[in-house]
This record gives C-alpha cells, structure tokens and sequence, in this order.
C-alpha cells in the first residue's frame, strides 16, 4: 500500500492551499493519520494528527490555521491550509499508523512567499 500526497505548491503568504493524502489500497487498523513537515535544515515535525475516534491535535503554530480531516473508509486524509506563512514553508508527508504499522508518503512541497 502506497500513501500519495497532492495539492502542495506556491503562494503568497496570507493565502491557502488543501494537501490531500490517499492510500493506494486497503490498511486495517487504523489508528490514527497525521501530517508531518520537514523545512531545510530541519527535523520533520508533528502538524497535525486526527485519531480513528476523531479527535484531533494541532501542533502549537498552526493551531486556528490548520484544519485537519479524513474518510476513514477511503483512508483519505486532507488538510486545509489558511492564513499561511512563510514559515510553513517545508514539505508535507501525510502518515497512517496501523497497528504494527507506519506508512509514509514521498511528500509534496508547500513554499509561501513573503
């Protein structure tokens, strides 16, 4: 099973994108998805996970600008991007963690500009 992210590319800060992240095939056991980022020169980072219960957590810069969502059925994971940044500039992985499991997309690159 293969993870795609889409919907990643340029914009101007105070501007918005939607990322969306789907699953090549079927994964038991899911419990939770996340979207992670990883900026030049840095470590990726938690942004946002969303557990198999619903409930959600947001890392502290983008809370109030992130949204994240899925379809649980579809494993289709989404996030909205408002208000960006320059500083969100990275590239955005989507994540599934199954039980016994962690599955990974290549990623899709986010540039803001100032």
């Amino acid at each position: 099973v293969q993870l795609q992210a889409s919907g990643g590319g340029s914009v101007q800060a105070g501007g918005s994108l939607s990322l969306t992240c789907a699953a090549s095939g079927s994964i038991f056991n899911v419990n939770s998805l996340a979207w992670y980022r990883q900026a030049p020169g840095k470590e990726r980072e938690l942004v946002a996970r969303i557990t198999s219960g619903g409930s959600t957590n947001y890392a502290d810069p983008v809370k109030g600008r992130f949204t994240i969502s899925r379809d649980n059925a579809k494993i289709m994971l989404s996030l909205q991007m408002n208000s960006l940044k320059p500083e969100d500039t990275a590239v955005y992985y989507c994540n599934v963690a199954s039980i016994g499991r962690v599955y990974w997309g290549k990623g899709t690159q986010v540039t803001v500009s100032s």
